[in-house]
């Protein structure tokens, strides 16, 4: 089995802890609380409207928007909130060994 191989069985394993006890949800809600308390959403939501701006509301499909407000939402996630993300990861994991 290849090392990229055990890594996605990895990564899908901690998936499916994380799911299965409900941990994936209350990050996904730390996660949207952290982005919104730190003005990320605002920000987002500002980029999005120059995009339409710029490019006339009838020439911009969702998948143009997706394309280009992702690269620039994932830069704009402060480091402070993945590190907290992480953490709890990390804490998740450590509690949860037998993975």
């Amino acid at each position: 089995v290849s090392k990229m191989n055990k890594d996605a069985q990895m990564r899908a394993a901690i998936n499916q802890k994380l799911i299965e006890t409900g941990e994936r949800e209350r990050l996904k809600e730390l996660l949207r609380a952290k982005l919104i308390e730190c003005g990320w959403k605002d920000q987002l939501k500002a980029h999005c409207k120059e995009v339409i701006k710029e490019k006339g509301l009838e020439h911009v499909t969702v998948d143009d928007l997706v394309a280009e407000i992702t690269p620039k939402g994932r830069a704009l996630v402060p480091d402070s909130v993945k590190k907290e993300l992480l953490q709890r990861i990390r804490t998740f994991l450590a509690q949860h060994a037998s993975l």
